[in-house]
């Protein structure tokens, strides 16, 4: 019986059953999405702690399209098959509401 959780689309096909040492298809887009998840953290810092005005506009632009390009390269993934997603059970959902939801109290304008 397939595991109900799993939310994935069928793999292509395209890939090798056994993988050799060479980079295929999935290695390269896996590692171009680990390099964009890298790349806006570090990016977000920068942003943050940017002084001048000309430079903040300029890291913002670029961690912009860092963002998109992770979102492109996670999409391709997951419709390709190569990414695959865990769907919560509806009572791990509303324990994470009922954690997060008294939080609001805390922040300093709510």
């Amino acid at each position: 019986m397939p595991n109900q959780n799993k939310i994935a689309n069928p793999q292509s096909g395209q890939l090798p059953q056994v993988k050799g040492p060479q980079m295929n298809d999935r290695d390269y887009l896996n590692d171009c999405l680990a390099t964009c998840k890298y790349l806006t953290d570090n990016f977000n810092v920068a942003v943050r702690e940017a002084s001048h005005q000309q430079l903040y506009d300029d890291m913002v632009q670029i961690l912009n399209e860092t963002h998109q390009s992770a979102r492109d390269a996670f999409n391709l993934m997951f419709q390709k098959g190569w990414y695959k997603l865990e769907a919560a059970e509806q009572q791990q959902l509303q324990q994470a509401y009922q954690q997060f939801s008294g939080y609001s109290t805390q922040f300093p304008y709510h």
